[in-house]
């Protein structure tokens, strides 16, 4: 597995954490005919530690990752929006409902960009990238609630980017857009569940987390 050095600890740049704490054996790898584009604003690439917008990239096999603010002028994206069928997740007033009408509407193929970011950043996003204001809007409706809890969401019903991507291949499933094993569909938050699990073990052992630090593990 490529690794690569920050400060005085080695990390894994596919999941972007630290060596004791990769979760790239967690990852389903899976395959999917829709393209998903991850837009990720550079403030939170840095949260290398808690990022969710890695681990749902790295699950998917036919995703993108992009990082700006600005993707205007972005060729590949720009090509990826012009031979597509392609929708933003955003959950506006004229949005497509995903739990209620089926998004394949015709022979191209799907492309579903998801922006991980803060609101606020997002509507940044959105305000200079001229080419995703042009992009349909879709959005879905569900009972979860995240289940982020070492990080305090906006509002009940915000999930973080991989529960929402989860939200979505649930959806594709019904309306037979995709035929996503029901084994993956179930440990696609397998990496995230781990995650939390490990930063809440920090938490409760700061001591702990402070000596590994120290010595660099």
């Amino acid at each position: 597995m490529s690794q690569t050095f920050y400060g005085d600890r080695e990390k894994c740049y596919k999941c972007y954490r630290p060596k004791s704490s990769c979760m790239c054996k967690h990852f389903e790898n899976i395959k999917t005919q829709t393209k998903f584009v991850v837009l990720m604003h550079p403030k939170e690439f840095k949260k290398v530690k808690n990022n969710t917008g890695h681990f749902t990239h790295q699950t998917l096999e036919n995703s993108e990752l992009f990082i700006g603010i600005d993707f205007s002028d972005n060729a590949r994206i720009n090509e990826i929006i012009k031979s597509h069928d392609s929708y933003i997740l955003f959950p506006s007033d004229n949005a497509l409902n995903l739990s209620e009408t089926n998004p394949k509407k015709s022979d191209k193929e799907l492309a579903i960009f998801i922006i991980d970011s803060t609101w606020a950043c997002t509507t940044k996003m959105f305000t200079l990238s001229k080419n995703l204001q042009a992009l349909k809007h879709m959005s879905f409706t569900t009972s979860k609630s995240s289940q982020y809890k070492i990080k305090v969401q906006p509002e009940d019903y915000c999930l973080s980017t991989i529960e929402s991507t989860l939200v979505v291949l649930e959806e594709l499933n019904r309306w037979s857009v995709e035929s996503v094993k029901e084994s993956q569909i179930d440990g696609f938050l397998k990496p995230f569940e781990e995650m939390i699990a490990y930063q809440q073990k920090l938490i409760e052992n700061p001591l702990s987390n402070a000596v590994r630090f120290k010595r660099g593990r």
